[in-house]
């Protein structure tokens, strides 16, 4: 061997060995039915063992958070039916290697062997990109299984989405996760060095991602002296607190505000505060959730509490003037506010339904009774003739018709009989009983 190749040699990196690897990496699944947490999918009467036992293995999108076996699963399913696996992610993925992989593909194929193309983050390709894995599905030159942590229906092409089924990826639960710590007990040959108070704590902190679980115990382990173990207190101090899955602007943030307001609109004060809790606790901007607050106020409490937009806005200026966190409790007043308020969406529905009536009617001009005539033209065209000035006229109400001649009158507000509406409700019963008496059309 010349010198140069002895110095090769020596500065070759020595192959990582197996303890040397991560532990979620040494873990990993070597069958389908080693995967926990997706039996759904993967257990004997699962969507993808039925797929294998037909023989028939279609395109298909993974969806579900980060930790949940997506890449397992996919690697796993090209071994079992003999497929070429290939493996590619769109964060760090262009045209150009869209079409390297592609070519190799239809190589493969000719020499008879099919490719399981496996797109990591597809979500993150632009249209024109998706748009470019259509022909070689439909040729069979690959089957694509793509892996997206957010909702397919509003991230991918519709045309990609017709010729691939969507499987369902759920959060791992607690049993699924402790499962692979105690496979974790035993491929190191040892306990984890924590007490059972610590032990759940990890499982929480772990927030349904296995792959985060078997990072958290990894650190417990590398932290953990001869014989120590740790207990809640001790074991969070050593990890400082993994954050929650929550990404402002996708799905995490949308599940819950959308928990969150549906929780005010079904009057349940402690689910709106836990939901309220989690998102502050995730860094939401603070300004977004004042604003979804008094949204509340005006489309699921309207006029039957009148305050509940008052006690909204009041805590948004409460934010401003004392920020954070004092001013966090504001907001926590106003969601109670909200939540224990009497519910109307009246309003809502009377403001959707004046805008369809607007947009199907068109330009109509008002009766002339009740226009301005600030001109002699006007006047000569009978603007504002026959006008009754309501404050003249007994019970401060004339019954005259607003609406324009060719519209004819329409119900759009409909008070329910909760909280303050059941007052506006009377109201409009005693007005119309006179507005028909005084146009001549009741007793």
């Amino acid at each position: 061997m010349s010198d140069m190749a002895d110095l090769f040699e020596q500065d070759r990196p020595e192959r990582a060995s197996p303890s040397a690897r991560p532990l979620a990496d040494r873990l990993r699944p070597q069958r389908l039915d080693e995967v926990v947490g997706q039996e759904h999918l993967t257990g004997p009467e699962g969507a993808l063992t039925r797929m294998i036992r037909s023989g028939s293995l279609g395109s298909m999108i993974f969806w579900g958070p980060p930790g949940t076996g997506k890449t397992t699963v996919a690697r796993l399913l090209a071994g079992e039916t003999g497929l070429a696996f290939e493996q590619i992610s769109a964060i760090f993925s262009g045209v150009a290697d869209l079409k390297k992989v592609f070519e190799t593909a239809r190589l493969r194929l000719a020499n008879g062997r099919q490719t399981l193309l496996f797109v990591d983050e597809i979500h993150r390709f632009n249209r024109a990109q998706q748009d470019s894995f259509l022909p070689v599905m439909e040729d069979g030159t690959v089957i694509l299984v793509g892996a997206t942590t957010e909702n397919p229906s509003f991230e991918l092409n519709a045309a990609l989405l017709s010729r691939a089924r969507v499987l369902v990826f759920h959060t791992l639960d607690e049993a699924s996760i402790g499962k692979l710590l105690a496979r974790a007990e035993e491929a190191e040959g040892k306990p984890l060095p924590l007490d059972e108070e610590a032990r759940v704590v990890l499982l929480r902190m772990a927030d349904g991602d296995g792959r985060a679980a078997l990072t958290l115990a990894e650190e417990a382990w590398r932290a953990a002296g001869k014989g120590e173990v740790f207990d809640a207190t001790g074991l969070q101090a050593i990890v400082q607190r993994r954050a929650p899955i929550y990404d402002k602007s996708q799905d995490g943030h949308y599940n819950l505000i959308s928990a969150l307001h549906k929780s005010v609109r079904g009057s349940d004060p402690d689910a709106a505060l836990y939901y309220l809790a989690r998102m502050f606790d995730a860094g939401e901007d603070p300004l977004y959730l004042g604003r979804r607050l008094v949204r509340m106020a005006v489309e699921d409490i309207g006029l039957a509490d009148p305050q509940a937009l008052v006690v909204a806005n009041a805590a948004k200026d409460a934010y401003d003037y004392l920020g954070s966190p004092e001013g966090e409790l504001a907001f926590a007043e106003a969601c109670i506010y909200l939540a224990t308020a009497p519910k109307s969406n009246a309003t809502y529905n009377a403001f959707k339904a004046a805008t369809a009536a607007a947009k199907e009617h068109g330009s109509l001009l008002p009766p002339k009774q009740i226009l301005n005539a600030p001109t002699k033209l006007m006047k000569s065209e009978n603007y504002g003739k026959g006008y009754l000035y309501d404050h003249d006229q007994p019970d401060a109400f004339s019954g005259q018709d607003y609406f324009p001649e060719k519209m004819g009158r329409h119900t759009f507000y409909e008070p329910v009989d909760r909280g303050f509406e059941r007052e506006i409700r009377k109201r409009l019963d005693y007005w119309e009983k006179l507005r028909k008496e005084r146009q001549g059309r009741g007793s």
